[in-house]
């Protein structure tokens, strides 16, 4: 049986039993995870434009250096976006969110990919629309707020990549990171993602809609009810099965 991990940047993550997988997809900067547990590189990574336009996510870039993927996901920013005046009012932010900036940083830092995709917003936001059967209460949520690079990861992953199943780990909902303290909790003065109850809804209907999703973090399994792997539910344990801190 064929399995995709797809990890997340979490502190710690609960890593499965390394046979269980053949094959790691990231999101954003969780590449540094896969690379200091010695995992595979990445089969394909999402990066979100903001990433260089931002303090956190310049922090995760840097966290990336030397690192590499095969295939390298742009996930671009809304076209239309809630708060118009202040988008006019930052040009610069807005050029540090375009494709040749991001691929200009990391190659600064020395990371690489064998192939750059870049698809339309709306190319992903249909993608997990049909993969969540346009659901109603899924589609309100999206509407309140995007999923994130995380839940766009998974999306893909069933989408385009042919697995048996598909392992969710090193998510938690929250903005803490494994490679550095995130300077937006500080901010925000809160550790949970604006992202968590869209992520929630569309990770918790894959899981139910394909039946081929699982996870190996608690509180994945908690939230969104998605079923433990099965070896870590037979055991009766999903605290870190590798052993490694």
């Amino acid at each position: 049986m064929s399995g995709l991990l797809v990890l997340g940047s979490k502190p710690k993550p609960a890593l499965p039993p390394r046979a269980s997988f053949d094959a790691v997809a990231c999101a954003n900067a969780s590449g540094y995870s896969a690379a200091t547990h010695q995992l595979p590189v990445p089969l394909f990574t999402v990066m979100s434009a903001i990433l260089p336009a931002v303090a956190s996510g310049r922090q995760s870039l840097r966290a990336l250096a030397g690192l590499s993927t095969e295939t390298l996901y742009f996930f671009p920013r809304p076209t239309a976006r809630r708060n118009r005046v202040k988008q006019l009012a930052s040009p610069l932010s807005l050029l540090r969110m375009q494709p040749f900036y991001l691929r200009r940083v990391l190659r600064s830092v020395g990371y690489r990919y064998e192939k750059f995709v870049e698809y339309s917003h709306d190319s992903y936001a249909r993608m997990i629309m049909d993969l969540c059967d346009h659901d109603h209460r899924v589609l309100q949520q999206i509407q309140r707020k995007q999923p994130s690079t995380g839940a766009t990861v998974l999306a893909i992953g069933l989408a385009e990549q042919q697995f048996d199943r598909y392992i969710l780990s090193g998510f938690s909902f929250e903005l803490t990171h494994a490679y550095a303290n995130n300077p937006e909790i500080a901010e925000r003065k809160s550790k949970l993602s604006r992202h968590a109850e869209t992520d929630i809804a569309v990770m918790g209907y894959l899981a139910r809609r394909f039946g081929n999703v699982f996870t190996t973090e608690a509180v994945v399994h908690q939230r969104a009810g998605i079923p433990l792997l099965p070896a870590l539910a037979e055991a009766g344990s999903v605290q870190n099965p590798t052993g490694e801190e």
